[in-house]
């Protein structure tokens, strides 16, 4: 079973170091940053959203543990947030470690994401997943999440 077990401030310190290079490099595939640009803006968008780290407000962020292995597979961060008038739960990241993927951990992340929603009295969880990640899109779907936004670009 995976239980999701509250950052520690060490592991939030490796967390935001391979969090920050994975989301410049997500953008500059995008094609939304240069790589020049890509580790300063993701470094800003970083600290503006977690200025006191685990202690942020209405954020959190969880280690994924599976409880059978005693092992970390991966992490977790969300955040609550008004949308439309209603606070809602909007996932900021989700990571399963390489050796762990394609094992279902995503999935059980994403349901006891749920519970831990429901328990904090929420209704609504969104996120924001990249085009091009194919794998999690279909995952996302699966779990019964829809579209709500698509934005799209042709390079010339």
């Amino acid at each position: 079973m995976l239980q999701l077990v509250p950052m520690t401030e060490k592991e939030f310190r490796a967390f935001r170091a391979e969090d920050v290079a994975h989301y410049a490099q997500e953008h500059v595939r995008a094609g939304r940053w240069s790589q020049e640009e890509s580790l300063p803006l993701a470094e800003h968008e970083f600290d503006e959203l977690l200025p006191n780290g685990v202690a942020t407000p209405k954020h959190y962020l969880f280690s994924l543990k599976d409880e059978a292995l005693g092992t970390e597979v991966g992490r977790l961060w969300f955040a609550v947030h008004e949308e439309g008038g209603e606070a809602t739960a909007f996932v900021y990241n989700i990571v399963i470690f390489e050796a762990f993927r394609r094992q279902g951990y995503g999935m059980q992340a994403m349901q006891a994401l749920e519970e831990k929603v429901r328990e904090l009295g929420l209704s609504n969880i969104s996120l924001h997943v990249f085009g091009h990640n194919h794998a999690a899109r279909a995952m996302y779907e699966k779990l019964g999440y829809a579209t709500t936004n698509v934005m799209m670009r042709k390079a010339l």
